[in-house]
């Protein structure tokens, strides 16, 4: 079997992951008023200013890019592949793969976003997601793995109620150097293999700018509620954009 067929096989579980984690949030988001966003009687705001839109227009694209990547999947074989393996198609290298991605996503979700600065946490599991799995190595995945649940567990421990998630910086600076010290073994690692040199070259711009475009356009595009706005790195955009930017388009 080569190399195509197998990454095929591993596509088609991941995403039926995806869909499920998906499908997951997208129902949980129904819970947030949307369409309908009066409260007690009151109208409170229209539905582009409801909370439900930034995670709808998430989970939404995660939904579809999930079902793009499970057609290819079928389309190319990987369906067929994965189901003519033993028992339900799962052998021991592709259960870790799925259980590894379970492992970032568990620890992005309920142990970072709550309680780090979005965009440090966001950086942290797109890098993970990126060089833990693009070239099938055990060991990237493994260290992925590790340098999530490393301040997601530490995050966690600390800072545990929901009192706590906004007040302490330490779990940032934690999840900030775990994403520096994977960013430097990843960039180390693709040095020695001499392989994925282009993709481990753009893995941190790719991981910075699209979690801070998102929390831009969250925040001051879309008027929304962005997780943990006291964090590390927002709190000093939302400073700066209040204090400094603004009054410059206000002319003050």
């Amino acid at each position: 079997m080569d190399d195509k067929a197998v990454l095929r096989a591993r596509d088609f579980w991941t995403a039926l992951v995806l869909l499920a984690v998906s499908i997951f949030f997208l129902i949980r988001t129904t819970d947030i008023p949307f369409l309908d966003s009066k409260a007690a009687g009151v109208d409170s705001a229209e539905w582009y200013n409801s909370a439900a839109l930034v995670p709808f227009g998430i989970f939404g694209s995660l939904f579809l890019l999930s079902l793009v990547l499970l057609s290819i999947a079928i389309r190319e074989g990987g369906a067929a592949r994965a189901l003519s393996a033993v028992g339900v198609g799962l052998d021991m290298d592709e259960l870790k793969r799925l259980s590894a991605i379970a492992v970032i996503l568990f620890c992005y979700i309920f142990g970072l976003v709550p309680r780090v600065d979005f965009i440090i946490s966001s950086a942290l599991m797109i890098t993970c997601l990126i060089w833990g799995f693009h070239g099938g190595s055990r060991t990237a995945m493994l260290i992925s793995s590790t340098a999530i649940a490393l301040p997601a567990l530490y995050a966690s421990i600390m800072n545990f109620g929901r009192d706590q998630w906004s007040k302490p910086l330490d779990d940032d600076w934690v999840t900030l150097a775990a994403f520096v010290v994977l960013t430097a073994v990843m960039f180390w690692h693709a040095r020695r293999q001499r392989e994925g040199r282009t993709v481990v070259r753009i893995t941190p711009a790719v991981a910075i700018i699209c979690p801070l475009i998102l929390v831009l356009a969250m925040a001051f595009g879309f008027r929304q509620n962005v997780p943990n706005r006291t964090g590390l790195v927002f709190k000093q955009i939302e400073y700066h954009y209040y204090v400094t930017v603004k009054p410059l388009f206000q002319g003050k």
